[in-house]
């Protein structure tokens, strides 16, 4: 039950010139659904990513890593991306590593490159072999039907327990030329950034050096896929991927110019989105809500305090319930891992009412002026520490009967 997120129509959903995309159905772990995906690039693209920093992560994780690295190394391009769904590939030792090698392996051989060119991905069920055989075998249909404009249909072969497929693009004039970004990305469960804590996909047709990329990706990411939270876990096989086809030139050089500054303003309000996406449709969520810290003395200290709040099942379940048992929030803000924060000087705010003053509750507060924001899909938690000038905001949900169900009958 998403909060406010509707399927994306195919249309909106615009074409990457330079990165093709196909899916099959191979059956991995349910039949008869789109859950492998093979996305192709050029020659003169350019990909950047971010990964997991779970010590557990997947051997794709550590794949896509070392295939990174190699590639820049030898100044090869990464030609494709694989990308698999019902299994994650985690927890499976040696065996593991060597069967998502081999897929790599399997698919660069039908592509004509080099297995470090390729990237594989997986996401699913934890502790459990790939089946590399059915992986194998739907590679072909997926490459014969390679297009550009199969976003929608990628979008849905990368889903888990999503129970919508999230996209969305951009587009952007630079330099009289009109740049595309286009991006999708997976997440419901196990949603806590360390980096993405979800799979993501962002594409450009824009010409962009290595190193810009790699900038452009960190920035956005920041800003968005680490700011979110569903259940506070963060995943085995988080992986955030940039690729840049190089396709159209816009003299996007160095950091300082002016074409940089609007290529990253795009990637980084589409990461945005993706990542609002991921929080909407968090498992059994019935409330999306925005946690915004300010006047702090740094980020990471209204970062922290945004965590603590976001994550707090009490706090959660009691947006669920339209309880404004408010006092979790300050218990929440009280027991972040800021020693020497003053909280005789904090304020709170649930959207426009004026709950906390100056550390205690405001006389003019109201009960049912609580319940008529907590009855709201949508709220915003306002929270503000006269300590400074910074300011957090954090994306989270609420915590329902329903999130329990789904991951107590996930495997099944």
């Amino acid at each position: 039950m998403a909060v406010n997120l509707f399927p994306p129509l195919a249309a909106d959903l615009k074409p990457v010139s330079g990165v093709r995309l196909g899916v099959a159905r191979a059956n991995i772990r349910k039949p008869d659904r789109k859950d492998l995906l093979v996305v192709v690039l050029g020659h003169e693209a350019t990909v950047s990513g971010v990964f997991t920093k779970n010590r557990f992560c997947a051997a794709p994780v550590q794949i896509c890593k070392a295939h990174m690295a190699q590639a820049r190394k030898d100044n090869l391009p990464i030609r494709a991306l694989l990308v698999n769904t019902g299994n994650a590939n985690a927890g499976t030792g040696e065996r593991g590593y060597d069967d998502a090698m081999s897929t790599c392996t399997m698919l660069a051989a039908l592509l004509s490159c080099k297995a470090e060119q390729v990237m594989p991905f997986s996401t699913g069920v934890i502790l459990e072999p790939l089946p590399v055989d059915r992986i194998i075998a739907g590679m072909p249909f997926a490459i014969d039907h390679l297009g550009e404009d199969n976003w929608l249909d990628a979008a849905e072969a990368i889903m888990t327990t999503d129970t919508v497929p999230k996209a969305a693009s951009r587009t952007v004039q630079i330099e009289g030329k009109t740049i595309t970004v286009t991006g999708m990305s997976k997440g419901a469960g196990m949603i806590k950034p360390n980096m993405a804590t979800m799979l993501g996909f962002m594409a450009t047709d824009a010409n962009v050096p290595q190193d810009l990329l790699d900038d452009m990706l960190t920035k956005a990411t920041d800003a968005s896929f680490n700011c979110i939270t569903v259940d506070g876990d963060t995943s085995t096989n988080d992986s955030l991927i940039l690729i840049a086809s190089g396709v159209v030139d816009v003299g996007i050089e160095n950091a300082q110019s002016p074409s940089c500054a609007l290529l990253q303003e795009a990637i980084t309000s589409l990461a945005q989105e993706l990542a609002q996406k991921v929080v909407r449709d968090g498992e059994g969520a019935t409330k999306f809500m925005t946690i915004t810290v300010e006047d702090g003395a740094s980020i990471d200290e209204c970062r922290t305090i945004a965590y603590s709040v976001a994550h707090s099942p009490l706090v959660k379940t009691a947006f669920y319930a339209s309880d404004p048992n408010l006092g979790r929030i300050l218990a929440a803000i009280g027991y972040a891992d800021v020693d020497d924060l003053d909280v005789s000087q904090l304020n709170l705010y649930l959207d426009d009412v004026w709950v906390v003053r100056n550390g205690g509750r405001n006389p003019d507060y109201k009960e049912e002026d609580g319940q008529r924001v907590m009855q709201q899909s949508e709220i915003t938690v306002r929270i503000n520490l006269a300590r400074g000038d910074a300011t957090a905001t954090i994306w989270t949900c609420d915590l329902s009967h329903d999130y329990v169900s789904i991951n107590a009958d996930y495997r099944s």
